[in-house]
């Protein structure tokens, strides 16, 4: 991450800026722009909600409800806890069972909390967002549950064996709050509690130190950062053994991609009495701040400090590159001499992902050329190398430790491999038996949710306007007639360092693989039932063909592969999307009107630049929970935290460049654009439904046809706060882009 010029200090004027007509759709919850919503949404319901729809959101329902999921796991102390939702239990059950149990084909599940219960009995539509088990006894845990799907959420202390809310015990009101166990009776929290206490991001910005009866209020302010940074985020390292260090963290996230990180011992707080301090300067004095490169990501594992740098890191003694590992040891660290180690160098095709640690060994997550490869470090000798056995082509496998604090499961696994075709598969395994390669054992399988005969997965590269090979996948028919009357989704991000990579998904599956036209229209019959070009008439049984492009701004090569599309290069992005369109209709899989464009969140902002830059390509596009409007995100929900990644649009050198890509001030008095959804969520306090509905609202005054919006009132970011409404947003999706495209 590049540091910011401090030259580039211009403000830009209201002059620099277009009127904008809109901005009383900005007042979220006022009564008048209520209105505008629910009339949008009767039209769009109107138009679209019909048999078919219901058909696509109940066989979604019926997926994401099924009891043949596999329930994935948390093991602390002896129980392995888990959080399900059905058909039953929309909000979902907490619960637990015993590693005996969890073996078979039908576990008993120990209910904990009961949220549908708990929403009744409280009156209020409570949303699960975790929990944190205390490890000293694992007998009491933090339990996070938001009011509205939003991401504030409120801390409420649960007693495990009682099963109840512990009367008196800890209770935070609901903010985006971060908070971490210290010991049985004190917690590290960020939290809101006055005006002061937030970023301009609206992200806690003080940590307090806060004991069991104490008010907030009262609980001293232990380390904070300065306003106009990210936010602030607080962690802890408590294990049960009691020859370990157990250790606080501070972090202050100064943007996305730049922070500082400070640990201290808690043995070094800690009074005559065994109590902790939470006197302010005793933390200062105990805290150690990690001197290095504001964009070198830092952590720690018991005695080693980890760096991840996003660009080459050039230490007293070393060259760590972008993306690459090293260690060094705590001790040296405390004393300010950092002489880091590599453990890992990525090249042009090899990227970490991730890495998990068992108690002797050290597992990476590898991605090559976006195909998934894991590689094992022994902590005991020397960091020796050695490979899990392989992953078959287009398949991804994900490696968690089960439970490294507990000598029984201390170097236990856990594998998850999916792909596009192949339903998810959970394995147990141990690292460091005398096997010449660890196995592992299937536990669970789930069951295909989706017809996937006679489809395959390619993977190709498209080439972009600087020449920057774009890798892809393919997802549809073995026989695939290369005649461009498939229709066809393109998704993608591009954005924040996130990888798109295979996996089964139900959702995709059955609203757009499962898929086939009807064939030959009438012209009557067509013109009835198409929200588009009333003209196509594609061949009967084609399938929908379904493709993952991974752009640049994303983090399948690295973050060099994300941060060579960040800010005045932001347009690489969207070059390497239009990019992948024309290699698939060059190739003959799909034309332009056969092609459907679907993003949500930073992808909604890629596929409003696909609508507004390249309107020639597609023929219908899918715009969720978007950000649109580059000139005022700063200004609405979180917005104000993605300035590294977009820029500033209140500096004019910024404002030059962001304008380029800001969908919002690209619409043109025009009746060629493709047919348009936006769709997003009342509750969505990150990127929030403003955006989307201004952009809705300027096309239509611009008199351009066939722009439909919708917008949920529950659900936070993704509109998917349980089974049934993520049923429903999607299927309006699959059910737009299928009928634009084939006029079914």
């Amino acid at each position: 991450m590049r540091e910011e010029d401090s030259s580039k200090t211009a403000p830009t004027t209201s002059a620099d800026l277009p009127e904008d007509e809109n901005l009383w759709l900005e007042d979220i919850y006022g009564e008048k722009q209520i209105a505008w919503v629910k009339d949008q949404n009767s039209k769009t319901l109107e138009r679209f909600h019909d048999g078919l729809f219901d058909s696509i959101s109940g066989d979604l329902r019926t997926a994401l409800d099924s009891d043949d999921r596999i329930p994935m796991v948390t093991k602390r102390g002896d129980h392995f806890y888990n959080f399900w939702r059905d058909q039953t239990n929309p909000k979902g059950l907490w619960r637990r069972t015993t590693w005996d149990s969890y073996r078979t084909d039908s576990p008993d599940w120990d209910v904990l909390l009961d949220l549908d219960a708990l929403a009744a009995e409280e009156d209020t539509a409570w949303v699960w967002s975790g929990a944190m088990v205390r490890r000293s006894d694992n007998r009491r845990a933090l339990v996070l549950l938001s009011p509205d799907g939003g991401d504030s959420h409120r801390v409420r202390e649960f007693d495990l064996e009682d099963r109840t809310f512990v009367d008196g015990g800890f209770d935070i009101p609901a903010a985006k709050t971060r908070l971490a166990w210290l010991d049985d009776d004190t917690v590290l929290v960020a939290t809101e509690t006055d005006a002061d206490s937030l970023t301009t991001s609206s992200y806690p910005r003080q940590a307090r130190a806060l004991r069991r009866g104490q008010s907030l209020d009262d609980a001293p302010i232990v380390a904070e950062v300065p306003r106009d940074h990210v936010t602030i985020f607080v962690g802890s390292d408590i294990r049960p053994d009691t020859e370990a260090t157990d250790r606080a963290v501070i972090i202050d996230a100064i943007d996305f991609f730049n922070s500082t990180m400070s640990f201290l011992d808690l043995t070094d707080i800690t009074s005559a009495d065994g109590s902790l301090s939470v006197e302010p300067t005793a933390w200062a004095d105990a805290l150690n701040r990690v001197d290095v490169p504001t964009d070198v990501e830092v952590g720690f594992e018991r005695d080693l400090v980890l760096f991840r740098p996003q660009s080459t890191w050039k230490s007293a003694t070393t060259e760590v590159a972008a993306g690459g590992l090293a260690i060094a040891d705590i001790d040296a660290v405390k004393t300010g001499e950092i002489a880091p180690r590599v453990i890992f160098t990525p090249d042009a095709h090899t990227s970490l992902q991730s890495f998990t640690f068992t108690r002797d060994y050290l597992v990476l997550e590898l991605l090559a050329d976006v195909q998934s490869k894991l590689t094992v470090l022994d902590l005991g000798n020397d960091f020796a190398e050695s490979a899990l056995p392989g992953v078959p082509a287009n398949h991804m496998v994900g490696l968690g430790a089960v439970d490294k604090h507990d000598p029984a499961t201390a170097n236990d696994f856990w594998m998850v491999s999916t792909g596009f075709l192949t339903p998810s598969t959970l394995s147990y395994g141990t690292l460091g038996t005398d096997s010449d390669e660890p196995t592992a054992e299937v536990i669970k399988s789930a069951p295909a949710m989706f017809d996937a005969e006679g489809l395959s997965v390619e993977q190709h590269f498209a080439t972009s306007a600087d020449g920057t090979k774009i890798p892809y996948f393919q997802i549809g028919a073995d026989d695939l007639v290369l005649d461009g009357d498939n229709p066809t989704l393109l998704d993608g991000y591009g954005g924040f360092e996130v990888s798109r990579t295979p996996g089964y998904s139900p959702v995709v599956g059955i609203g757009w693989l499962s898929r086939s036209t009807a064939g030959q229209k009438s012209d009557e019959a067509a013109g009835a039932t198409t929200a588009g070009d009333s003209t196509n008439t594609l061949p009967a049984g084609r399938g929908g063909v379904y493709v993952l492009a991974n752009i640049r701004g994303g983090g399948e090569y690295g973050p060099e592969w994300h941060t060579s599309a960040m800010r005045e290069n932001r347009m690489r992005c969207y070059e390497d999307h239009s990019a992948v369109a024309r290699d698939l209709i060059a190739r003959g899989v799909t034309s332009p009107k056969t092609l459907a464009c679907a993003g949500g969140s930073n992808g909604g902002l890629l596929v409003g630049n696909m609508l507004t830059q390249y309107p020639e390509l597609f023929g219908a596009v899918s715009c969720g929970v978007p950000l649109l409007d580059m000139a005022r995100y700063t200004k609405l929900s979180a917005g104000y935290s993605w300035k590294a990644e977009y820029g500033d649009p209140d500096v004019a050198e910024d404002w030059a460049f962001i304008k380029e890509f800001s969908p919002y001030h690209l619409i043109e008095d025009r009746q060629d654009y493709p047919p348009v959804l936006f769709w997003t969520a009342t509750s969505d306090d990150r990127v929030g439904p403003v955006q989307a509905r201004k952009m809705a609202a300027r096309m239509q005054a611009q008199g351009i046809e066939n722009v439909w919006f919708f917008e949920d009132t529950e659900g936070g970011h993704s509109a998917a706060s349980d089974n049934e409404q993520t049923a429903f947003t999607r299927a309006l999706s699959y059910r737009f882009m299928w009928n634009a495209l084939t006029g079914e």
